[in-house]
């Protein structure tokens, strides 16, 4: 029974949890716009639900962050790679403009996308919701 629940709610919580780090990401880009040769990175979020639920494991591994110096914070790599979500590698995003700094992020873009995966966050919560509803209403006598 409680696998046929796992089952069940598997692809909504693989998808919250990928909304969620790819927020992480999006709230990266728009932290270092002005940072010189700063590269915006997004993740193709498809590919990488697809690639999350082909996977055997039921949960992801954190994102984890990028070391760029010896004397930076470490951490442990996640088993899907670093720089990847969901087993998808982070891609960098083409900048519509350059600059002459060398950093891509452009805010326009990036905040469209940080409200937007917001939302669709939103949305998926909403869906859980009336999900655990239907079957509360369903096992409930009346």
């Amino acid at each position: 029974m409680v696998s046929k629940l796992d089952d069940f709610f598997r692809f909504n919580e693989m998808a919250l949890n990928l909304r969620a780090q790819r927020q992480q990401v999006l709230a990266s880009n728009i932290a270092n716009a002005d940072t010189p040769n700063y590269k915006a990175r997004d993740v193709n979020f498809a590919d990488a639900l697809k690639n999350a639920l082909d996977s055997k494991s039921t949960t992801l591994p954190p994102l984890q962050l990028e070391r760029t110096a010896a004397a930076h914070v470490a951490g442990t790599a996640p088993d899907n790679g670093p720089g990847s979500i969901g087993g998808s590698p982070l891609q960098y995003r083409t900048p519509a403009q350059g600059s002459v700094d060398g950093n891509t992020v452009d805010l326009d873009v990036e905040r469209n996308e940080f409200v937007d995966n917001g939302l669709r966050y939103e949305a998926g919560v909403t869906a859980v919701n009336g999900q655990i509803k239907a079957m509360l209403n369903a096992i409930q006598p009346g």
